[in-house]
């Protein structure tokens, strides 16, 4: 039987959060919207659309979501040559690939920023398949994005884990079943990612690496928090 390993990638195996924040709060600005990054940071891992509701209301223009979305394209897209991979990323994932694990990564990117992603982790020979905001109607926290990318890798959602650094993430990875892992390189409080279903949660990949025949990819499944 085959287990599938997800993984998001902004914020868990890059360190891309505070790119999209700073960003998303460029695009408003330049909008003539005053959003704080604070709440632009909790929003960080929906897609454009909800993120777009989830801090402007469902309420507001949505005639301007295009523009909005836009602007940040533009000004993440600056970052595409030099988007920083976190500590161990590329190891980890590679890892996983030797133990047998099919290695999905499961992302509210676009595909042009999810090709950028992929340049900077540098670890293609470990990924199986890539599952990006284009290959679903819904995105996280809805299940449609883990579903998928268990297609992909023919996997069932028991004995699958999700590894995922927003509330999001591990809402997403709960509703479809499998065991969801938290990491707090994206800069989501623990207590939230325990809150929204992670069975463990490490600091970053680099410790869930150190630590991972402990971890529910291991044997023993154990609970690290």
């Amino acid at each position: 039987m085959n287990r599938a390993a997800l993984f998001d990638v902004d914020g868990t195996l890059a360190d891309t959060n505070h790119l999209h924040v700073t960003s998303w709060w460029e695009a408003f600005r330049q909008a003539g919207h005053d959003v704080a990054m604070h709440d632009i940071h909790r929003a960080i891992g929906l897609p454009g659309e909800d993120l777009l509701a989830h801090l402007l209301g469902k309420d507001r223009d949505a005639e301007e979501d295009g523009a909005l979305s836009a602007a940040h394209d533009t000004l993440y897209g600056t970052y595409f040559d030099r988007l920083p991979p976190l500590e161990s990323a590329a190891d980890l994932l590679r890892e996983l690939d030797g133990r047998g694990w099919s290695v999905v990564l499961v992302t509210s990117a676009r595909q042009t920023e999810l090709d950028a992603l992929l340049r900077a982790l540098d670890a293609d020979g470990a990924v199986t398949a890539t599952a990006s905001a284009d290959d679903v109607e819904q995105g996280k926290p809805a299940p449609d994005p883990v579903h998928h990318a268990l297609g992909l890798a023919d996997a069932p959602a028991r004995g699958s884990v999700f590894v995922g650094d927003t509330v999001w993430d591990m809402r997403a990875g709960t509703s479809a079943g499998v065991i969801c892992v938290g990491l707090l390189c994206g800069g989501i409080p623990r207590a939230d990612l325990d809150d929204a279903g992670a069975r463990a949660v490490y600091r970053n990949p680099a410790d869930l690496l150190a630590h991972l025949d402990a971890s529910p990819f291991g044997a023993t499944g154990g609970r690290r928090t």
